[in-house]
């Protein structure tokens, strides 16, 4: 099923079953939008024929709507607004709510929210801030952000997982700011493996702009698979209890 509805003004491309048990929420602007059957041809192949739905919302201004707080241009004019909490609350409030009165009647949908760049950055954020989501796949997040390794530091998503990946070669530029995304996400991953969080650092080859929808399904497809290994290791802990 392919179907664009409306909800407050934003457009939402659907794809998949809604009926799924797994529903993928990803930012995109109109080039993912494009490249989307691509991504959902990677995503079936890589979940293996496994039930999904996937609701990709469109973003008006990426640099405002997707940044955690205020912050300077990192190349070029266009500066960060600071308004993903803005964004947030459309997918509390919004769609969510209309996502969960087409699933199926008594089964809670599991949600993970995926992202690229910059939309990466906000599904790391929104794990912070919210249990809405059971993972979350950042690929080739903006870690570079000003302060956000400090941010994070101290702080514990509130998903069961996290994915994480980079071109091997996204480091390697002359820009200042964003040449710190190598430390920034290695960082990260230390963090979180210390917290005890399940997550995973994948190294992709090339730069940030080379096969980004693989590299999206690639980490939507690893957070579907551990969710279900823990939903596995889960029920087995509770049967040892019966028994014990």
């Amino acid at each position: 099923m392919d179907e664009i509805i409306v909800l407050q003004g934003r457009k939402v491309h659907l794809y998949g079953d809604l009926s799924a048990e797994y529903g993928i929420v990803q930012p995109a602007d109109s080039r993912d939008i494009n490249d989307m059957s691509k991504e959902t041809e990677l995503l079936g192949k890589f979940l293996e024929g496994k039930p999904y739905f996937l609701a990709a919302f469109e973003v008006r201004d990426w640099n405002a709507e997707l940044s955690p707080w205020e912050a300077e241009a990192a190349f070029g004019t266009d500066g960060f607004a600071g308004k993903a909490a803005d964004t947030l609350v459309y997918l509390q409030k919004e769609l969510i709510p209309y996502l969960d009165s087409r699933s199926v009647a008594g089964r809670k949908t599991k949600y993970v929210l995926a992202g690229y760049s910059l939309a990466g950055l906000f599904a790391l954020w929104t794990a912070y801030q919210s249990e809405l989501f059971c993972a979350v796949a950042a690929a080739s997040p903006s870690v570079w952000f000003p302060d956000w390794t400090m941010y994070a530091a101290d702080k514990r998503p509130m998903t069961e997982s996290v994915y994480l990946s980079l071109g091997d070669r996204e480091e390697r530029t002359r820009n200042p700011v964003m040449c710190r995304v190598g430390d920034a996400i290695r960082q990260q991953y230390r963090v979180l493996e210390a917290q005890g969080i399940p997550a995973v650092l994948e190294w992709n080859p090339g730069n940030h702009f080379k096969d980004c929808e693989m590299r999206v399904a690639k980490g939507i497809a690893w957070t579907v698979k551990k969710e279900e290994i823990l939903a596995e290791s889960l029920k087995e802990v509770c049967v040892r209890i019966v028994v014990k």
